[in-house]
């Protein structure tokens, strides 16, 4: 089979598929090839072998640990990625994946002890990063939040269990349940009473949290507050986008000078999934912020960005962003 892009030359085949919850599949691949990466790196996927459609998932599995690479993947209403490797994909198929990427992983943090909060989806590169430190790293200590709307939405529900109880020593797991939260769930949303309760020595700990931007942006908040420093605390950035908006985020209002729209999107997503959910024409190949294909100019708005990589000094002055790495926090007009 011919390799769809340079950007994805990772031949791998769908070995199996399993389902964690209603909404999240589990795709177990082997690599044709040596494959090299990091525990909370992701890597983008050619869907439907095109050169031109990727998507970035993350790699849930830990190097050196786990028997298959493995994509662990939220299901998404006119989600093109995920309803392709969640629906359609079958065992026996060859995906196409690029190396490597991100900058969120344990294995640059020289500390042994840490907090991690993982909200929804957020959690894949949680427990990569967990599988892989409690295995690599016998001294280390572990406290992790995973919050979630239900107990049934849970994912890794099975290994969560097993690992607390191969490493009582080393991992102390709160699991967190908005609604009909049963035995063993503290029930409602992370806050500061919380987590300084649960949490006596946080600023000893390496934080690093993953879920929906207004969880990352709370927990972020609640540790500086409770004296974490800078250097001690690492968010994904990448995960801001559809996978992990949940619903309750607040609205902003996109204007869109050159078709001539208005809409809305949660605060939080990035601006190219709502120039995508809402059928505005934008080309976008790596989605992660790398080949400059999404450069989109902001009139005016309140965003944050994490990667200007493709961008010249002087785009960035006049107000263009790469869409897919540009985290919408208020109201926006693009031109």
């Amino acid at each position: 089979m011919t390799m769809p892009t340079t950007l994805c030359p990772n031949a791998m085949q769908v070995h199996s598929i399993r389902q964690e919850t209603a909404d999240v599949w589990t795709l177990e691949l082997i690599a044709q090839d040596f494959y090299p990466y990091l525990p909370g790196q992701y890597a983008l996927v050619s869907i439907r072998n095109s050169d031109s459609t990727l998507r970035a998932y993350t790699l849930s599995s830990s190097p050196g640990l786990s028997r298959f690479v493995t994509l662990t993947v939220r299901t998404l209403p006119s989600g093109e990625g995920s309803g392709w490797l969640t629906q359609e994909v079958k065992p026996g198929n060859t995906l196409w994946l690029s190396d490597a990427q991100g900058e969120f992983t344990c294995a640059k943090v020289t500390d042994k002890r840490y907090l991690m909060l993982a909200g929804g989806c957020g959690v894949t590169p949680i427990m990569s990063m967990t599988r892989w430190l409690l295995a690599n790293q016998p001294e280390s200590d572990l406290i992790v939040f995973y919050n979630v709307r239900t107990p049934a939405d849970v994912i890794f529900a099975q290994e969560w269990q097993q690992l607390v109880q191969r490493y009582p020593n080393q991992l102390t797991l709160h699991l967190m349940a908005e609604h009909q939260a049963d035995e063993g769930y503290l029930s409602g949303r992370i806050s500061q009473e919380l987590v300084a309760e649960k949490v006596s020595d946080i600023t000893t700990r390496t934080v690093m949290t993953c879920g929906p931007a207004v969880y990352m942006e709370q927990v972020e908040a609640i540790s500086y507050a409770l004296g974490v420093s800078n250097q001690r605390f690492h968010k994904e950035q990448f995960h801001t986008a559809a996978e992990c908006i949940t619903g309750d985020e607040p609205m902003l209002n996109i204007s869109v000078v050159r078709t001539n729209q208005q809409f809305t999107a949660p605060v939080g997503t990035t601006l190219l999934y709502a120039l995508e959910q809402n059928k505005v024409p934008v080309i976008a190949a790596c989605r992660s912020g790398v080949c400059g294909s999404c450069k989109t100019l902001i009139v005016k708005g309140n965003y944050t960005t994490t990667s200007q990589m493709s961008l010249t000094e002087d785009e960035i002055a006049q107000g263009y962003v790469l869409a897919c790495s540009c985290q919408l926090i208020g109201d926006i007009e693009v031109a």
